[in-house]
C-alpha cells in the first residue's frame, strides 16, 4: 500500500473515531438523562441522537474556535465534516439497539444495555469509515478541518 493510501486510511480512522467519540458522549448522556427522567424509548432515542450531533459538532468546532475562526466560519465546516458520519453511526447504533431484544428496556448498570450499544457502534464503524474515507479523498469531510491546520 502506498504512503498516500496509508495516510488517507489513517486520517479516515481518526475522523471515524472522532465521530464515534461525539456519538458515544451524546448517546450515554442522553440515555442517562432520559432514564433518570423516566422517558420512553422514542424520547430517549431523540435526546440521545440530538446530543450525539451536538457533541460531534462541538468536538470539531472547539479546535477551530481556538485557532481563531469565527462561529460563522465554523458552522458550515462542522456540518460538512460530521453530518454524514454521525448520521451513519446513529442510524446503525440506534437501529441495532431497537432490534436487540431487551436492550431498550435495560438499565444503565446492565450488560444488556452496554453490549448492544457498543455492538451497534462496532457495526457502524466500518460504514462510517468508508463514508469518511470517500469524503476525505474528495477534499470534503474532515479534510476541511485539516485544511485549516487546527485539528
Amino acid at each position: 500500500m502506498d504512503h498516500g493510501a496509508q495516510s488517507l486510511n489513517r486520517l479516515s480512522v481518526t475522523a471515524t473515531l472522532h465521530c464515534m467519540t461525539g456519538c458515544l458522549i451524546g448517546e450515554i448522556l442522553g440515555l442517562v438523562i432520559s432514564t433518570a427522567l423516566g422517558w420512553g424509548d422514542l424520547a430517549s432515542i431523540a435526546l440521545a441522537v440530538g446530543l450525539a450531533f451536538v457533541f460531534g459538532y462541538l468536538l470539531t468546532s472547539l479546535p477551530l474556535y481556538r485557532a481563531g475562526m469565527t462561529i460563522g466560519a465554523i458552522v458550515p465546516i462542522a456540518l460538512a465534516t460530521d453530518t454524514v458520519s454521525i448520521s451513519i453511526m446513529e442510524a446503525i447504533d440506534n437501529g441495532f439497539m431497537a432490534l436487540y431484544p431487551g436492550a431498550m428496556d435495560a438499565y444503565l448498570d446492565e450488560l444488556l444495555f452496554w453490549g448492544p450499544m457498543l455492538g451497534g457502534f462496532a457495526i457502524a464503524f466500518p460504514f462510517a469509515f468508508a463514508a469518511n474515507r470517500w469524503l476525505i479523498a474528495r477534499g470534503k469531510g474532515h479534510a476541511l478541518v485539516h485544511a485549516h491546520h487546527a485539528h
